[in-house]
């Protein structure tokens, strides 16, 4: 499966987060931020995103950062749920929970911040970023 192929078809592992990014049109602008554990209670990396690919409001979660690692993706809601997985099985089974819990607290920022905060000036985003519940 090469890069230029159409993420929406990707069904049998989790993309990468290159790949994800290398399959957006040229056209495409996104922001992202990796959050750490001091800033979401989870060990590992959380990474959020606005509006990227053709998929819902989703955060993707990495042992460790880094474009070329294994990782989740739960989606943004109020009951979240694994979407997407490329890691090892005893992994998701072990963080995939923290990071739900983690997105059931804070679903409606980060909705906001998938819809919205392209528009976002760095003040708004530190601001947004500061105010996420940890768990």
């Amino acid at each position: 499966m090469g890069f230029s192929d159409n993420i929406a078809v990707w069904t049998d592992r989790e993309p990468t987060l290159d790949e994800e990014i290398g399959a957006l049109d040229d056209e495409d602008i996104f922001d992202m931020a990796n959050l750490t554990e001091a800033q979401t209670g989870i060990v590992g990396i959380v990474t959020i995103t606005t509006v990227m690919g053709r998929h819902g409001p989703r955060v993707k979660y990495f042992l460790k950062a880094g474009r070329h690692n294994p990782s989740f993706s739960i989606a943004v809601a109020s009951e979240p749920r694994v979407v997407a997985n490329s890691l090892e099985e005893r992994d998701l089974t072990k963080m995939a929970p923290r990071v739900m819990q983690w997105v059931a607290l804070n679903h409606e920022a980060l909705a906001s911040f998938w819809w919205d905060g392209a528009d976002w000036e760095a003040p708004d985003v530190q601001t947004f970023i500061a105010g996420l519940k940890k768990v």
